[in-house]
């Protein structure tokens, strides 16, 4: 849980520099509201699953920047978030905020490669 937490805060760093760098409105405002969801949907992780089993342990700090488009970027992490989650077994409650992670991860996909 610790690396997806992890993952949950470095992407709402990257989302955040490039929202504010970006030229589109469209793009602006998808990443907006990305940077804006994840950090609430973190913190209601985070409490569910210290709720079920305890304290998290040290969490990933990640500083790189990609070099790659941030689609790519948050498609990647999207991938990775899903196959941690099936490396435990979390109670439905966990599993079903993991999955309005994943539904916002695929929102702002969405807007990023149709809208924008």
């Amino acid at each position: 849980m610790e690396e997806i937490i992890g993952l949950l805060f470095y992407a709402r760093t990257v989302t955040h520099i490039e929202h504010l760098k970006t030229k589109s409105y469209a793009k602006h405002k998808a990443l907006g509201k990305f940077y804006d969801g994840i950090i609430d949907l973190a913190d209601n992780l985070a409490e569910a699953y210290q709720g079920d089993r305890g304290l998290l342990g040290p969490i990933p700090q990640y500083a790189k920047i990609p070099d790659y488009a941030i689609d790519v970027f948050l498609e990647k992490q999207m991938k990775t978030i899903e196959e941690l989650r099936k490396q435990e077994d979390y109670r439905s409650a966990i599993q079903n905020i993991i999955d309005e992670i994943v539904a916002l991860y695929l929102s702002t996909l969405y807007k990023l490669r149709n809208l924008s």
